[in-house]
């Protein structure tokens, strides 16, 4: 009876759960919270980030929610006619006083709190592009080109330019929101491309070797001894300008940074005993590759990508304040400083631009210092 007893308890024992973090990645984890220079700056960096991912909804030249003789408009997400307000163009200006009349009239909007998108241009500066910042300016000077001067009701803080206009009168600070958004986008994409490119070719030669390895091998060497910042200006002198172009043409060379770094992982561990022991059971070599071996390789891949990221939003900038970046009018902190550069009397064009990228780099280089720490074994925190 008591073997029986005891053969009944056995079998209904709660089976144990596995943990959702395994104890390897908590000590990442915990490392990467201790340093807290880059915890915080990942975090400020994701605010930034996503907030700039709404950029419609903060910079924006129209309303975005508007109720039109009873029916409720969405401008922000939809381009609605002006003939439905009473115009005839095919797109309507919300900034135009007729329409913000007629709709004030039969309903009402809400606006963004600035009301300028990166290309909008404002006709209500007080003088000649570019003008500075309004709190640089009286009261009386920042509306007198409204019709009503300073009692104008337009004169609100949400049509003043918080740091002033460029030299085509466009909203700096409207122009700055969407520049980050797209300098943080295209860094992002052309660093996922790059590893994904990047580890594959690093994975290949370091676990085949042998004729793959030394071909590949020199074949890059040659790749990445061409002078890649000529070339990249050439090439972008020929094809048109574009976010995609311009993402093809950098994708050419910033893969070769991610292979010598995959490509000495995969050297060091084929051998291992594990490998070794997969491969006479039978598993086929890019099971191995993915589930064995790229694990361990990732660790200093992924402390790689904060550096790349950051070098990639540097490349884009350089490249447009050349002029070989994005198409004209494209919302650009390279654009930006070039402005800064050939306008020195309005210093804020360069000032706004010089604080962003600084903040931006910095956090991002903060946050792989924090990545690095957190994959280093021998690293502790008291």
């Amino acid at each position: 009876m008591e073997a029986t007893a005891a053969k009944t308890t056995v079998q209904t024992a709660p089976p144990q759960k596995r943990p959702w973090i395994s104890p390897t990645n908590r000590r990442r984890l915990a490392n990467f919270r201790a340093n807290k220079r880059g915890y915080w700056s990942f975090w400020l960096f994701m605010v930034l980030f996503v907030l700039s991912l709404f950029a419609e909804f903060i910079a924006n030249d129209r309303p975005i929610v508007a109720s039109y003789k009873g029916e409720i408009l969405y401008p922000v997400l939809v381009d609605y006619p002006e003939e439905k307000f009473g115009g005839f163009l095919a797109t309507t200006d919300y900034r135009s006083d007729y329409i913000q009349q007629e709709i004030e009239t039969n309903g009402w909007m809400v606006w963004p709190p600035i009301r300028y998108s990166y290309q909008t241009v404002n006709s209500n500066i007080p003088h000649s592009a570019p003008t500075e910042p309004f709190w640089l300016m009286e009261k009386a000077d920042r509306c007198a080109a409204y019709p009503q001067k300073d009692q104008d009701p337009n004169c609100i803080l949400g049509n003043l330019n918080w740091l002033g206009t460029d030299d085509q009168a466009r909203d700096v600070t409207a122009r700055m929101i969407y520049g980050f958004r797209i300098s943080v986008l295209f860094g992002l994409v052309l660093t996922v491309c790059s590893a994904v490119i990047g580890v594959t070719a690093g994975a290949v030669q370091g676990y085949f070797g042998g004729w793959t390895d030394l071909l590949m091998q020199r074949f890059i060497e040659i790749w990445s001894s061409m002078p890649v910042l000529y070339i990249l200006l050439i090439i972008a002198s020929i094809l048109p300008p574009g976010f995609f172009v311009l993402l093809g043409i950098l994708l050419l060379f910033s893969w070769v940074g991610f292979v010598g770094v995959v490509r000495a992982e995969f050297l060091r561990a084929r051998n291992f005993e594990y490998v070794r022991a997969a491969r006479a059971l039978g598993v086929g070599n890019w099971t191995i590759m993915s589930r064995h071996l790229l694990p361990n390789a990732m660790v200093a891949t992924l402390t790689f990508l904060p550096f790349i990221l950051s070098g990639s939003i540097a490349t884009l900038t350089s490249l447009d304040f050349l002029g070989f970046g994005l198409p004209a009018g494209s919302p650009s902190l390279g654009e930006m400083i070039s402005q800064g550069k050939n306008n020195l009397q309005a210093p804020w064009l360069g000032f706004t631009a010089f604080f962003t990228m600084s903040l931006m780099l910095s956090l991002l280089i903060f946050i792989g210092e924090a990545v690095r720490d957190a994959f280093d074994p021998r690293k502790t925190f008291g």
